[in-house]
């Protein structure tokens, strides 16, 4: 009977912003199949006669993406059925920045890429990184703002049960029946790297051992110009989603 009512599952945000952990969240509870970045194609060929969960689906040959997404958003939202439930999840521009640098270092390695993405190929890594976070959150945020449930990064890091319980009550699930498997999800988001932590299994390859905390990651790996560069670009963005960057 859950799985007739349970609702099937779209994580959208840019890349490091907590997409990957949020998304593994499903792997702990039982009625979810998880898929993170499956290519848009394969996204339509999955069985959602049970619950699925997707993170963030990759572009694929032959469907014309949506400007801001990597993926054809009508078809999307055509192929998947009710009842069915949007997130993103949006972190500070500037802790993103840092989380960013080894993916888009790397040939622009996180997607979907702007339009004008080899324009900036001569900019400071972080001015790149920034025009990826303000690109994303900017015009991909837009076109899904009206029906997506808007999750803060912070938010889920400093109290991760509570977060868990939240999007369980969101897509119908029984808090009390998964109460072991959210507590276990819960216990490896941690704010700092400690004997709990366990980091999202697709995200561990991106990471730099060169900072203790992730909120306020920045503080540890931005001088105040490296800052100052990317408060110019995401200013405007940063501030619509509650952000005022130092």
């Amino acid at each position: 009977m859950e799985a007739a009512t349970v609702h099937h599952v779209v994580i959208l945000g840019c890349g490091r912003s907590g997409t990957s952990i949020f998304g593994e969240l499903f792997e702990h509870l039982t009625p979810y199949t998880y898929h993170s970045e499956p290519p848009f194609a394969e996204l339509l060929n999955l069985d959602f006669s049970q619950p699925i969960a997707v993170k963030v689906p990759k572009e694929s040959a032959g469907y014309p993406t949506t400007p801001g997404l990597s993926f054809p958003l009508a078809t999307l939202l055509a192929e998947i059925p009710d009842p069915k439930s949007f997130y993103w999840i949006v972190r500070h521009p500037l802790d993103t920045v840092c989380s960013l640098r080894v993916g888009i270092s790397n040939d622009w390695g996180h997607h979907p890429k702007p339009p004008d993405w080899r324009d900036w190929l001569e900019r400071p890594l972080v001015e790149r990184c920034a025009h990826h976070w303000d690109y994303v959150n900017s015009l991909g945020y837009e076109q899904v703002r009206k029906f997506v449930s808007l999750k803060h990064f912070e938010t889920m890091i400093r109290n991760p049960r509570q977060f868990a319980d939240a999007i369980c009550r969101e897509v119908s699930l029984d808090i009390a029946a998964y109460d072991s498997a959210l507590a276990q999800w819960a216990d490896r988001v941690q704010n700092t790297n400690n004997e709990k932590f366990v980091e999202a299994k697709t995200s561990r390859h991106y990471s730099r051992a060169d900072h203790k905390t992730r909120i306020g990651r920045w503080k540890e790996n931005l001088d105040r110009e490296e800052a100052r560069r990317v408060t110019s670009i995401v200013q405007r963005t940063a501030n619509a989603f509650g952000y005022i960057p130092d």
